[in-house]
Order: structure tokens, then sequence, then C-alpha cells
């Protein structure tokens, strides 16, 4: 059977794939340079273009107005109308009208194919659109509906540690994922705290974004948020995992839909946000606090700040809510002789008084603060290159016999964190290296050599009890397992 298109993939077109035009080009030239093939398909497109008429001038006869003075010949076509087709064989007239003349490769493509065909491309043009094509990006690589189900839907490696009894937490041995993930130092990272959706890994950077990662399988950034001026220094998910949190140097405070990406909320404070906390009774409410001596809590359905807690400092450093949310604790970064009154300061949430500033009573700044999953405790990381011990309770006293040490912090905001049942505590080092230590008897289990910059955070699994999240300064993601 017979092709209804002839696909022609020679060179013989113009850049543009259309043949000469009829009006500007002899028929004799035409015929010529296309030889014995024939370039217009009579059984689809019409008949064939019929071949001109010659006629013989002689001296002094008349033709359309004018007298012959010499003898020559002129060539007299059969009329074309705009559908190519001839519409009357019996009256001729100069070829050269333009009314009568059509470009036929245009009412060629144009033509409407029968179905099952496909339409004509010239060979050119799709040399050309294949070579300068862009190679997708991460995101374009995801459509709509991938994106909306990794950010959704349970992943297949976590659903089988979704039990109820969660295994006991072991040191990772191996890299798993390495991303580039931001073009500056990356401040936190912390996983879902939703076991359904504890794939996904969140990340803040000093390049003003924040994004979304699939750390369990693919490693693919599934989305970036890119609504602040300035650095983003501090980050966490709502208890729910449908928000983010999000504080900058642009003196502002974000709630972000974490599917869609719209900005919920944004508050404006009068100092850049150095550190974040969301109150654990209620989740819309968060407290702000960085360059001032002030820390706000900040209520999101209306916008409006609910309290303010005054200290004598310079700036704050981490905000950690302890057990029940009744009280938190605040780092500062005063360094005086009298820093014992201001480096640790326990706060009554609902009153606003100071509890106590009496907990720490060394001349270190706490650049990070850790809650204990299960006991009444938390830990304070120290710029003497150690991290305290200290009660959550009143009055808050300071472990004096159990210090973690063997790490180096040397300046850095370095972070850390608890395993998910507690027995593991893991933080980074301005060396580039993973400490891993056990909680009961502060001794070193592991020391993972994570990174060739300072490694900032480490984050452990909430669900999958051998896998960790790391970041450094040059803006590296690895994850461990």
């Amino acid at each position: 059977m017979t092709s209804l298109v002839a696909y022609d993939d020679s060179d013989q077109e113009d850049d543009d794939g259309a043949l000469p035009h009829l009006a500007n080009c002899p028929m004799d030239d035409i015929r010529q340079s296309q030889g014995n093939q024939k370039w217009l398909d009579s059984n689809f497109y019409g008949p064939l273009l019929p071949s001109p008429h010659y006629k013989q001038l002689e001296i002094g006869q008349c033709v359309e107005g004018r007298t012959v003075s010499e003898p020559h010949r002129e060539i007299y076509p059969l009329p074309l109308g705009l559908s190519g087709v001839v519409e009357n064989s019996s009256n001729s007239k100069p070829y050269s009208a333009p009314q009568y003349c059509v470009n036929l490769t245009t009412a060629k493509r144009h033509q409407a194919a029968p179905p099952g065909v496909s339409p004509y491309i010239p060979k050119r043009q799709r040399l050309a659109t294949q070579g300068t094509r862009e190679e997708p990006t991460s995101l374009e690589t995801n459509d709509k509906s991938t994106v909306s189900r990794l950010l959704t839907e349970v992943s297949e490696r976590v659903r089988p540690y979704l039990g109820p009894r969660p295994g006991r937490a072991a040191v990772p041995r191996c890299m798993q994922l390495s991303l580039q993930a931001h073009q500056a130092p990356i401040n936190m990272i912390q996983w879902c705290p939703v076991p359904q959706l504890s794939h996904l890994l969140l990340s803040a950077s000093m390049d003003k974004t924040v994004k979304i990662w699939d750390g369990a399988e693919s490693g693919q950034c599934l989305q970036v948020y890119s609504s602040h001026s300035g650095a983003v220094r501090d980050a966490c998910w709502s208890p729910c995992g449908r928000r983010l949190l999000t504080g900058s140097f642009d003196n502002t405070a974000m709630v972000t839909d974490v599917e869609t990406g719209q900005q919920i909320v944004k508050v404006g404070n009068q100092f850049k946000v150095m550190c974040l906390a969301v109150q654990p009774n209620d989740p819309e409410v968060f407290l702000c606090g960085g360059y001032s001596a002030e820390v706000k809590a900040w209520d999101a359905r209306t916008c409006k700040v609910e309290r303010v807690y005054r200290a004598r400092i310079q700036q704050t450093l981490a905000i950690l809510f302890l057990t029940g949310g009744r009280e938190f604790v605040t780092s500062s970064d005063s360094v005086s002789r009298d820093s014992a009154e201001r480096t640790l300061i326990a706060w009554d949430f609902q009153t606003t008084a100071k509890v106590s500033n009496q907990i720490y009573h060394e001349r270190y700044t706490c650049p990070s603060l850790a809650l204990h999953p299960q006991q009444d405790s938390f830990v304070a990381q120290s710029n003497g290159n150690y991290m305290a011990l200290f009660s959550a309770q009143r009055p808050y006293r300071m472990n004096k016999r159990r210090r973690y040490e063997g790490h180096k912090v040397e300046g850095y905001a370095v972070r850390c964190g608890f395993s998910p049942d507690g027995s593991i505590l893991a933080t980074g080092s301005s060396t580039g290296s993973v400490h891993f230590y056990d909680q009961q008897s502060a001794r070193t289990l592991h020391t993972l050599l994570a990174h060739q910059q300072a490694c900032m955070c480490v984050s452990l699994h909430p669900v999958m009890p051998a896998v960790v999240a790391t970041c450094d300064w040059g803006g590296e993601i690895r994850i461990w397992q």
C-alpha cells in the first residue's frame, strides 16, 4: 500500500524547509533543478502543474495594449487559483501576476493529515531543534503528579519500618547519597518528623533558599522555596509535616505550605532571625530570636506578637522548648565575667518570667541545644569543644560527670541531635567529621569522616535506625546508612 505522505530527508530544501516560490522562478528552472522527481504529489495535493505555453510574437503585433518591437517568445502558463488547482484552461494570462500564485509548501503544511500520519517536519529543522535543546533540571524531570506523590505518599523504603516498635538505633558506616544541594553554606537539615513522610529532608542555606529532598531513595530535589531576600538561618517542620517555618537575615519569619509552596504567614521582626521554635502544645504559635535582646512569640492565626521575653543580652543563638512546652531555654552569646547569668536562661512561656539564669557556669557560648526524646534532659553544644548534659526539670542542674568530648566547634554553629530512642547522641565538627556518642556512658561509638569542610548539622532519621543526613559549610548534603 502506497503511503499517503512522502517524507523527504534530503538536503535539497531551503533553511526553512520551503520550496522556491512559483512567482519568482521560471518553470524551466524549477523543472531542471528538480530533475525527474515530482515535487508535488498528485495523489494527495492535487494534479501536477501543466506545461507552459510558448507563443511566438512578431514585429508590429499588439499584445495586452503594447506593440511588439522585435520578435521573441513569451510564456503563458495556465492560471492557478489559491488552492493550487487549474481553474480555466481556455483563458491564459501572464504568469507574473502575483494574485494567482501560492506557496505550495505552505499549503501542504496546513493541509490536514489523515489519521495515523505524523505531521511533516523538515530535516534541517529537526536537527536544529535537537542541537539546541537544553538539558532538563532536576525539578523539570519530575512532573507535578510525581512531585505531589512524593510529598504526600509513603516511601517504599520507609514503609517496612512503620511498625509500632522502631528498631534500636545504629551507627551508619557507608555513604548512600551525595548531593551538591546549595551554592552557599547549609545551616541546618532536618528529616520530616511524621513517620509516613520521613523520607522528606529539609535544608536551609545562606544562599537564601530552602529545599525539600527525597532523602530516602532518589535524592531528587522536590521543592525550592525562595521567598526570603536574605540568608536563611533556621528552619523547621510543623508537627503535621505540611508546613515549614523559616527565619532569615531579612528580619522575617515565614510559614509556607510544603506541597504548593505558597506563603501562608509572613511576620516582620526588627532584628535578624537566627533561631526558631514551634510551641509543642499549640503549633500555631512560634518563637523568634536573633540579633536582639528580645525573643518574640508570634501567633500565626493573627500575625501578631503575643508575648515578648526580654533579657540583657546581645543576641539569641538557640531556643529549645522543654518537655510539656510550658518552659523553654534560650542560649545567648554573652561571654563577659558574669556570663553565668545569661549564657543559658530558662523562661516560663505563659508569664514571660525568667525561671532560672544560673544554669551554665562556664565562659563558653552554646550555639545549639537538643532535647532528649525520652528523658527529662537536654544537651548544649559548647564552644569549649564538648557537649554538656542538663536536667530538664528545675533547677536545671548540669551533669558534671557526663561530658561528650572529642569533636571541635571553633566558632561554628554546629548542631547536634539524638537518635529516636535517645541511645545515641551525634554531632558535627569543624574538621568535617561526625561523632557518635553513647548517651549513657558518653564514650565515642564511631567517628565518621564525612566532609572536607566543617560539618554544620547532623540529623538522625526518625524511623530508619541507621540512616543519618549530614551537611557542610560548602553546601553539600550526604546521606549515610
